[in-house]
């Protein structure tokens, strides 16, 4: 018998020079070869190394409708280059809509935070779920009762090894009501799979994060850009807040990471011009506008439709430089930073998601522990 065309090459090669470079789902197909393939690619070596060479793609998010009822929640990674004036957008997951309505919260390491909604009761609450592997499960923290939570960030805390997740709590008391003891607002740090309930560690002020574009990891803290001139910035090892300098931006702004370096991109209401600013110093808070992209409105308007209040613009990093992803009603149109129209895609509820997915096929030990907790299962489609 001939033996397999993987014999061809030493191991040392095929596994961790050609293996480990895969996608997550070319890897697993990969794994029904042989039976020194599967257990080469399922060891926790090999996985950290296969997670730490996958690429860091920004997230956009699509919702399926049949008529004008949501079906299902696609999770999209940017990661098709333009092609003959189109963009290919293949999400790594699906999630069915039934009675859960789901919205993309955070990303950390491959892991996504959702919340979600069953309408039937109308309560919120939140899940984890690793779109590579197939697991999911809900979060045993609820808003409801008086109390919500509004998820600030999710961040693997470097000194123990766990994942957690910054909320901020606020009660919506009546008037006259009293805040109970055990029930303070402020900010609080969930760990996942601990069995503990979030641990309160106070900055009351915290509530003004829920009103950003959401938060960047970056060094090894969280950093948010409220409204004014200075970054939020929560140290994920001594878990304390400061702040930093920031640049003065006319419109909506948006934190990114290229390249090392701490970006941020500006853009006017009225969306015709777009600042992209990095941190020269990010120690020092020295910034500089490395582009201003101008583009015509008017002429994308003529072809698109309007560009109303439900439009957006963002630059995310792409290929050590910067692209900019442009919403017309139900187009997605890439722009250069000329303000060059270079590809488009049509797609009704296409948002995006200010995160961004490194996938991983590696197991965490707190999946199994949580209550309601499934593989390859619904919501999954």
């Amino acid at each position: 018998m001939a033996d397999p065309p993987h014999r061809s090459l030493p191991d040392e090669i095929t596994i961790w020079e050609i293996l480990v470079r895969l996608p997550p789902k070319s890897l697993l197909r990969c794994r029904a070869v042989c039976r020194a393939w599967r257990s080469a690619t399922s060891a926790r070596r090999f996985l950290l190394a296969h997670h730490a060479l996958q690429p860091t793609l920004p997230l956009l998010y699509g919702f399926n409708f049949v008529g004008d009822e949501v079906q299902s929640l696609d999770i999209i990674p940017f990661h098709q280059r333009a092609g003959a004036g189109q963009l290919q957008l293949r999400p790594v997951a699906r999630l069915e809509q039934d009675s859960d309505f789901h919205h993309l919260e955070a990303c950390c390491d491959g892991l996504l935070v959702l919340s979600f909604r069953n309408t039937s009761v109308r309560d919120w609450r939140f899940a984890v779920c690793n779109p590579a592997t197939r697991q999911y499960a809900p979060l045993p923290m609820a808003y409801g009762s008086g109390v919500e939570y509004s998820l600030l960030g999710m961040y693997p805390h470097i000194p123990t090894g766990d994942y957690r997740l910054l909320m901020y709590r606020a009660s919506a008391l009546m008037h006259g009501e009293l805040v109970p003891a055990a029930a303070q607002d402020g900010s609080y740090i969930f760990t996942l799979g601990s069995g503990q309930p979030p641990m309160h560690i106070g900055f009351l002020d915290a509530e003004v994060l829920t009103y950003t574009f959401g938060s960047l990891l970056f060094r090894g803290s969280l950093h948010w850009r409220p409204p004014g001139n200075m970054i939020m910035v929560f140290d994920t090892t001594t878990e304390l807040f400061r702040q930093m300098r920031a640049p003065v931006v006319l419109g909506h702004a948006k934190l990114f990471q290229m390249d090392e370096m701490l970006g941020m991109s500006g853009f006017n209401d009225g969306g015709t011009t777009i600042d992209i600013w990095m941190a020269q110093d990010y120690e020092r808070g020295v910034w500089a506008c490395k582009y201003r992209v101008e583009f015509s409105v008017a002429d994308l308007t003529l072809r698109f439709g309007k560009f109303d209040g439900s439009s957006w613009v963002v630059a995310v990093p792409w290929d050590g430089d910067v692209l900019l992803l442009v919403n017309f009603g139900e187009w997605l149109l890439h722009v250069d930073i000329g303000g060059k129209l270079v590809a488009t895609f049509h797609r009704k509820g296409l948002g995006p998601a200010n995160l961004q997915l490194k996938q991983t096929l590696v197991q965490h030990t707190f999946f199994p522990t949580l209550e309601g907790y499934v593989a390859n299962s619904a919501p999954f489609i």
